[in-house]
C-alpha cells in the first residue's frame, strides 16, 4: 500500500491525538473525556482503514466491521448532544432499519415479496414482552436472542410452504398470516393480553457497570436517558455489519442467482427451496429484533401496532430507501424515525385539526406519496440514485 497508506496512518494518528487533547480539555469529567476519547481514536482509525482502496479489496470482512463501527461510533456520539426526543426517534429508526435490512435482504436478494414483516416485528415484540412479564431479572441481550430465535422459527414454519409460490401468491400468502397475526394472539390472550397487549413489569434500567462508570453524570453523556438508544444503536451496527457480510457472502450471490435465474441457479446446484427458506428465516429474524428492541423502547407493545399497515410501511420504505441495499434501509429508517415529528410540525404550522381525518391519514399520505415519487424518479430508491448522481459527478 506504500506511501500513501503511511501518509494516511500520519494523518489519522495525528487527528487522532487532537481529538483525544480536545475530548479532555472539552469535557469536565475524566470518565466522559475517556468515553469520548475512545470513540475519538475509534472513529479515527476506521476512517483510515475505510479510505484505503487496498485494505478494502485485500480486506473485505475487516473493511465492513470498520465501516459498522464509524456508523455506529458516530451515532452515539451525536446522541449526547440531542434531545430525549430526538434520542427516541433515532432508537426506533435503528430498529426500523433492522427490519428493513432483512426485508431487504428477502426482497433485494432473493426476490420474494413480502406484506407480513410487521407480524414478524410482533413475534419478536411479544415474545420480549412476554418472557419479562416472567422473568424480568433475564439481561437484555439474552431477551433479544431469544427474539430472534422465535422470529426465525416462525419465518421457518411460514417460508417451508412458501418455496412452492411465486409472486403474487407468495405475497398473498404472507398477506394472510400479516392479518390473521391479530387474531393469533387473541387466541392466547392469557399469554399476550388480548387486544390491551401487555406492560412490561418494570421500566427497563441500565446495567450496573454502566451506571457506575458514569456515576458522576456529564451534561453530554446521561446514561438514565439515551443508555437504551445506544443498545438500539450498537444492536443495528452489528446487524448491519452481518447483513454486508452475507450480501457478499456464497449465500448472498447464490441468492441473487434464484432472483435473477432460477433455472440457471438449479443448474449450477443450488438448492431453490433451501435458497428461498433462508431468506425467509433471515428475514423474520431481522424484524422479530426490531420488534423486540420496540417493546424495549416504548416499554410496552399492543397487537394493533403490528397490523397489517405496518407491513406495508416497511415494504414502502424498502422501496423508498432501495430494494437490495444497506444504505437504503439506513435511509428508510429515517424516514419512518422522523416521519411523526415532520406531521406534528405540519399539522402545527398549517392549522390543521391533529384530530380530524385528513390530519389522521398523513401518515399515509406522506408515504404514499413518497412511493409514488420514488417509483416515478428514482425507481432503485434514494440510494440507488444517489449512487447514479455519485459516479455521474466523479466521471467528468
Amino acid at each position: 500500500m506504500g506511501a500513501r497508506w503511511n501518509q494516511r496512518v500520519v494523518a489519522g494518528t495525528a487527528v487522532g491525538v487532537a481529538a483525544v487533547l480536545a475530548s479532555w480539555l472539552g469535557v469536565g469529567t475524566a470518565r466522559a473525556a475517556t468515553a469520548l476519547s475512545i470513540a475519538a481514536v475509534v472513529l479515527v482509525v476506521g476512517l483510515v482503514l475505510v479510505s484505503s482502496s487496498e485494505f478494502r479489496r485485500d480486506h473485505p470482512v475487516i473493511a465492513r466491521a470498520a465501516i459498522s463501527l464509524v456508523a455506529v461510533d458516530v451515532s452515539l456520539v451525536v446522541t449526547g448532544f440531542f434531545s430525549s426526543t430526538v434520542d427516541s426517534n433515532l432508537a426506533i429508526g435503528a430498529a426500523m432499519s433492522i427490519v428493513l435490512l432483512g426485508l431487504s435482504f428477502l426482497t433485494g436478494s432473493s426476490g420474494q415479496i413480502s406484506i407480513g414483516n410487521g407480524a414478524f416485528m410482533g413475534v419478536g415484540a411479544f415474545t420480549v414482552a412476554i418472557w419479562a412479564n416472567h422473568h424480568a431479572a433475564t439481561p437484555i441481550a439474552v431477551v433479544l436472542i431469544l427474539a430472534v430465535v422465535a422470529g426465525a422459527l416462525v419465518g421457518l414454519l411460514l417460508g417451508l410452504p412458501a418455496t412452492r409460490l411465486r409472486g403474487p401468491y407468495l405475497a398473498g400468502m404472507t398477506l394472510a398470516f400479516a392479518v390473521a397475526f391479530g387474531a393469533v394472539l387473541n387466541l392466547f390472550s392469557t399469554w399476550t393480553g388480548g387486544d390491551s397487549g401487555l406492560q412490561l413489569p418494570s421500566a427497563v434500567n441500565a446495567p450496573a457497570w454502566l451506571v457506575h462508570f458514569f456515576r458522576s453524570g456529564t451534561s453530554s453523556l446521561t446514561t438514565n436517558s439515551v443508555w437504551l438508544v445506544d443498545v438500539t444503536i450498537v444492536t443495528a451496527g452489528i446487524a448491519l455489519f452481518f447483513m454486508a457480510n452475507l450480501f457478499a457472502s456464497r449465500t448472498g450471490r447464490a441468492m441473487r442467482l434464484v432472483r435473477d435465474n432460477d433455472v440457471a441457479a438449479e443448474l449450477v446446484g443450488i438448492s431453490l427451496p433451501r435458497a428461498r427458506v433462508i431468506a425467509f428465516v433471515v428475514s423474520a429474524a431481522y424484524a422479530a429484533l426490531g420488534g423486540g428492541l420496540w417493546t424495549l423502547i416504548n416499554n410496552a407493545v399492543t397487537p394493533a401496532t403490528y397490523g397489517f399497515a405496518l407491513s406495508i410501511t416497511i415494504l414502502s420504505l424498502v422501496v423508498i430507501g432501495g430494494i437490495g441495499t444497506i444504505p437504503g434501509a439506513l435511509i428508510g429508517g429515517l424516514i419512518y424515525a422522523f416521519a411523526a415529528s415532520v406531521i406534528a410540525w405540519f399539522t402545527a404550522h398549517t392549522g390543521l385539526n391533529p384530530q380530524g381525518n385528513v390530519a389522521s391519514q398523513l401518515n399515509g399520505i406522506i408515504f404514499g406519496g413518497l412511493l409514488v415519487l420514488t417509483i416515478l424518479f428514482a425507481p432503485t430508491g434514494i440510494a440507488g440514485f444517489v449512487r447514479r448522481r455519485w459516479a455521474s459527478w466523479r466521471s467528468r
